[in-house]
């Protein structure tokens, strides 16, 4: 690995920004200076046999953790697969993710988890990380987890891509009494949907809008299984997780449980900060996903909720389809939309019309993904962690093409661009375009 010396930037991390320099050094930040102390711009011009790249103003920040991905593989490479989707990911920004395990076969193993982790070996541009997923019968598998490498165990309360669920009641307290790691829930409550969805049919035919998903997949179907899960939660005494919070009524009642633990926390997605069901006239098919994107007043409840912390991490739910998935109306197209590759720039637009401060953006998508998952010497901006790094110019406009298998994305255009992407120390990627012997990413490790 070479030497860099990322100099004239504006260093973002940890509530702070201040003008400053990064020595990279094997992989590693092996000195942060601080232009504002001499002594520190004297350390600087030490450094000798580094590339200098003056970064002429730009932002650095960590590289952003992404913790919630689909990258289709195996089973449905066809729309995406380790190797295009952590391409897209580094090219905006992303230095690490976790993949979800509704694969087909579904990594519900402790094999399958394996040869995922085969596979990005050989594949992953960025730093690759598995959910084990939960299922009725596989407890013996989840408790092995840890010692396989998972970063947490994925449980699935409502029917989405994949048909991974598990719906025996006691199957699931059992999960919650012994599961050695953070249970991470996609809480939509099956029974209501299906009622709903019954609903809708007996009002239009098979002709839904796409505007009734919301009242399909609905507030009270999240809320539902978000009290279950905590309720579980809070019995056993399980570390949870509540993954793509895209209600009001959630956030209420999770401000109120966080108040006397610690051991539940809970994250959104993007889309839900972004867009809004007044969004589906224009968009349709293209932001079906599910849970479903709500109200404006839903939205607004959630950005609200990342400024306070009551929600502590923001991710995508990144899931590529082609755009024959999504066409057939409403009962045909497929659930999720391909988002890691402009996740931070979405941020940054926020931050420019003044909805987020830029460090809460930093905090959630960099450093509180890895305090909650336990990632090792990621996630910061510091002296003796792996020089995972994006540096974003929010004064030059960009408009990268889709670099997903899928080939399409619901996002044109940003008032941002991402300048560089370094993943463990090396160049990845450079204003929308993969660097020349783009490096692998690494095996994430979690501390227990």
């Amino acid at each position: 690995m070479g030497q860099y010396l990322l100099k004239n930037a504006v260093i973002v991390g940890e509530g702070l920004s201040f003008n400053g320099g990064i020595f990279v050094r094997d992989g590693i930040i092996a000195d942060v200076f601080d232009y504002s102390l001499e002594d520190d711009l004297s350390r600087q011009g030490s450094v000798s046999g580094a590339e200098v790249i003056d970064l002429g103003g730009c932002y650095v920040a960590p590289g952003v953790i992404d913790t919630h991905v689909h990258f289709r593989e195996p089973g449905a490479i066809r729309k995406g697969c380790i190797a295009s989707e952590s391409a897209a990911a580094v090219v905006g920004g992303v230095t690490s993710y976790l993949d979800m395990p509704n694969n087909n076969p579904p990594a519900i193993s402790v094999d399958a988890l394996s040869a995922k982790f085969e596979t990005a070996a050989r594949d992953s541009l960025a730093n690759y990380g598995f959910y084990l997923g939960a299922t009725d019968s596989n407890l013996k598998e989840v408790e092995a987890a840890g010692s396989a490498g998972a970063c947490a165990v994925k449980l699935f309360m409502g029917l989405s891509t994949g048909n991974l669920l598990l719906s025996d009641p006691d199957a699931m307290r059992r999960l919650f009494e012994r599961s050695p790691l953070m249970i991470a829930v996609h809480a939509e409550d099956n029974e209501i949907i299906a009622s709903n969805l019954e609903r809708y049919k007996a009002l239009y035919g098979d002709d839904i809008p796409f505007s009734a998903h919301p009242g399909i997949r609905s507030a009270a179907a999240c809320m539902a299984a978000t009290r279950k899960a905590v309720e579980l939660a809070l019995e056993t005494g399980a570390r949870l997780h509540i993954m793509h919070v895209s209600t009001a009524q959630e956030v209420d009642y999770l401000s109120e449980i966080m108040r006397h633990s610690d051991r539940i926390t809970a994250e959104t997605c993007v889309q839900y900060l972004w867009f809004c069901d007044d969004d589906y006239a224009q968009y349709g098919s293209q932001i079906k996903c599910n849970p479903a994107i709500k109200s404006a007043s839903d939205r607004a409840a959630l950005l609200e909720a990342v400024r306070s912390g009551a929600l502590q991490a923001i991710s995508t739910d990144h899931a590529p389809h082609l755009p024959e998935d999504k066409a057939g109306g409403y009962l045909k197209a497929a659930s999720g939309i391909p988002l890691v590759q402009y996740s931070l720039l979405m941020m940054l637009e926020l931050v420019k019309g003044g909805l987020m401060p830029l460090p809460t953006v930093i905090e959630r998508m960099c450093h509180a993904p890895a305090r909650l998952f336990g990632i090792e010497r990621r996630g910061y901006i510091r002296k003796g962690y792996f020089a995972d790094l994006v540096v974003f110019d929010m004064d030059r406009p960009s408009d990268m093409a889709p670099m997903s298998r899928c080939g399409w994305s619901p996002l044109t255009g940003f008032s941002s661009t991402i300048e560089y992407t370094f993943v463990n120390g090396a160049l990845a990627a450079r204003r929308g375009t993969l660097a020349e012997g783009a490096p692998a990413g690494m095996k994430l490790s979690f501390t227990r």
